[in-house]
């Protein structure tokens, strides 16, 4: 864990979070990998390809997707995060909502909880967070993943979603969590139109001013369809181009589903943006 805090520190590197998720309905991947043995071999591959952390999930936050019952979550991630923890010493996150799945990850390994609801759906995350020491990414979000995408709303996208992610902080940190322990997340795709997630991408650096690391995850989305006018399946290129201009404007992560393309990007991205010779 001490070598991310270094790496976010420094800001050496921009990282590569590759995602696993263990649901049958992911909105591209949902269904690959159902079984342990699957879920863990698609992780030490994605350490092969150069990922920094792999984002365990075991519920899925697609448009409309309904949750996840709290044993439904345990039995999909505990046993990945037992076998890619036993494996090698790659970061691991997990992407949970929920406290009690958040404190049996960090008992087996995880260092990093990815909360897309930024401690509103549980009121006892931040504490567990706080007790295990780990990092939290706190992402934004209107609505949940059943409404989220129900007529988005914003006078001003960007502002409303700093005053948002200042006051997600300030409940972290009231709730004992490190401030150096904190990255943040926009949010795109999340309770977001289309106008919206470009406004947020080509204002990315303005969430500097926030102090603390950010996380992207564009891979795939439905706003590069809809650029594209392609499926899933075949917005790889989009995905490349779009992380391209998010480390150009400050992003400190990439969350990706196709790891070594998104290593071989923020190797390059991330050198012409600190003009590194």
């Amino acid at each position: 864990m001490e070598r991310l805090a270094r790496w976010l520190e420094e800001r050496e590197r921009v990282l590569v979070m590759g995602v696993l998720n263990l649901t049958p309905d992911s909105f591209y991947d949902g269904g690959r990998y159902g079984t342990p043995q699957a879920a863990v071999a698609r992780a030490l591959a994605m350490v092969d390809e150069g990922a920094d952390i792999i984002d365990i999930g075991g519920e899925s936050s697609r448009p409309g997707s309904r949750p996840a019952s709290v044993d439904e979550e345990l039995a999909r991630v505990i046993p990945v995060v037992e076998g890619i923890n036993s494996r090698c010493d790659v970061l691991i996150s997990v992407d949970t909502t929920k406290s009690v799945v958040a404190r049996a990850a960090i008992a087996h390994g995880a260092r990093i909880i990815n909360d897309i609801s930024a401690l509103r759906f549980d009121p006892e995350m931040g504490e567990v967070v706080a007790q295990g020491g780990t990092f939290l990414v706190l992402m934004h979000m209107q609505g949940s993943p059943e409404t989220m995408q129900h007529n988005p709303a914003y006078a001003d996208v960007v502002a409303e979603i700093k005053d948002f992610l200042r006051e997600r902080m300030d409940v972290a940190t009231s709730a004992g969590i490190d401030r150096a322990r904190l990255i943040v997340d926009p949010g795109i795709g999340f309770g977001k139109s289309f106008a919206h997630n470009l406004d947020i991408l080509r204002q990315l650096a303005s969430f500097k001013q926030l102090g603390v690391p950010i996380l992207v995850g564009l891979s795939r989305k439905s706003f590069l369809g809809e650029i594209l006018d392609l499926p899933t399946t075949e917005r790889l290129v989009g995905t490349i181009a779009a992380n391209a201009i998010a480390i150009a404007n400050g992003a400190d992560i990439i969350r990706v589903h196709d790891v070594k393309e998104g290593r071989r990007t923020v190797d390059v991205a991330f050198r012409l943006r600190n003009n590194a010779t």
